[in-house]
């Protein structure tokens, strides 16, 4: 099997209020801009679907659903992850998925949770589900930019192993 030409990449905000254009999603720009720019110093070809939609576990799961139908490679989400009584995206995903990717998540909120403590409290997972990976990341403008740091580095060598290229050069 081969790499495909292009990375087809999803990036979901779940909000409420930016839905109904309250509010100006900061999050999936964000992590839109850190994608286009990792993937273009490695000359690789990222085509990128953002979607906006409100905090609806129905409809979260029916996008993920469609976009392992359709083969997209990665999947980010944003929001949802905390505590709250409308953070349920973890709860929405995990069953969704075929494997869980636990270590770079807890590395995260360990990592940043040494610096600010409530990021320990962050419920961000990720995974696997049929041939795509899937990233749940929080709201926050500035963890968005924490996760993608570490998360980013690994899709590659992940997007080669769910794919079956044996590639442990990456």
């Amino acid at each position: 099997m081969i790499l495909p030409d292009k990375i087809r990449f999803a990036v979901i905000t779940l909000s409420d209020r930016a839905s109904r254009g309250e509010y100006e999603d900061l999050s999936g720009p964000a992590i839109t801009a850190m994608i286009r720019e990792f993937f273009a110093e490695k000359s690789i070809n990222a085509e990128i679907e953002n979607v906006i939609i409100p905090d609806d576990p129905k409809r979260l799961s029916g996008l993920l659903l469609n976009y392992r139908a359709k083969g997209t490679e990665v999947v980010f989400t944003t929001g949802g992850t905390g505590l709250g009584p409308r953070d349920f995206t973890p709860d929405v995903v995990k069953p969704l998925l075929d494997k869980e990717i636990p270590g770079v998540m807890e590395m995260i909120r360990v990592k940043y949770g040494m610096i600010k403590p409530v990021a320990l409290v962050s419920r961000s997972i990720a995974g696997v589900s049929g041939k795509t990976l899937v990233y749940c990341l929080p709201g926050s403008l500035k963890a968005v930019g924490e996760y993608c740091h570490e998360i980013l580095p690994t899709i590659m060598h992940s997007i080669k192993m769910v794919l079956g290229i044996d590639d442990h050069n990456c």
